[in-house]
């Protein structure tokens, strides 16, 4: 193998790793937003204890659509616009796709991600599932509804609307990070880049063969 094949493998594993260090930070502190949108949409609906009331009954069936739901859907909007935006400027520089087109994929990629979230998230929170959340730490703990902001946080750890939140974003964050890789912000040179040329045949590549010369 050549120095030169050898140079190009360590400068591709380079930049993907450089891409997914900067595609983890991306997302973690879209978590942050994501969480935030929660919890300001949880507050304001009277806390996380009022999550699993039932807003209407899904037709043809026995489920219903509760505002848990909700704030997984709108939270996942405004995290994903937030997440697009700064992974389309800093992450995946050079993308050669529009910013509309690329949105759409990352919409169509991160809504997939969501259903899935979403389904995770209300068997968390469904009672009768071996997913369910249920046992002390989240039933016998006793609620202090404000205080400082360790003590919100603390309360938080013991919310199942809060920890199914953050897991199901977890689960599903690696899902967006491999999709998007190969299709919203593959580059117009990044198929280019990402081939190793092949190594020259054995023997000198510029030999040239000579007439024999006449002995005079």
């Amino acid at each position: 193998m050549s120095v030169q094949t050898v140079s190009a493998r360590g400068s591709r594993i380079g930049r993907l790793l450089g891409q997914f260090v900067r595609f983890a930070v991306v997302g973690g502190s879209g978590v942050v937003v994501n969480m935030a949108v929660a919890v300001v949409m949880n507050k304001m609906h009277g806390g996380s204890a009022n999550a699993t009331r039932v807003m209407f009954p899904i037709p043809g069936t026995d489920l219903n659509f509760r505002f848990s739901s909700l704030v997984w859907i709108v939270s996942f909007l405004i995290a994903n616009t937030y997440n697009y935006q700064l992974n389309r400027s800093w992450t995946f520089r050079g993308t050669g796709r529009g910013w509309w087109r690329g949105f759409w994929q990352f919409l169509a990629i991160g809504a997939v991600a969501a259903l899935i979230g979403m389904v995770l998230k209300a068997l968390m929170m469904s009672p009768g599932n071996p997913l369910s959340l249920r046992g002390p730490w989240f039933d016998a703990w006793t609620w202090r509804h404000g205080g400082s902001v360790l003590a919100q946080l603390e309360d938080a750890c013991h919310s199942p609307e809060y920890v199914a939140h953050a897991a199901s974003i977890l689960i599903t964050m690696p899902i967006n990070f491999i999709v998007n890789k190969v299709w919203t912000f593959r580059g117009r040179g990044a198929a280019a880049a990402d081939v190793v040329a092949p190594e020259p045949a054995d023997g000198p590549a510029d030999a040239v063969d000579e007439a024999p010369q006449e002995r005079v």
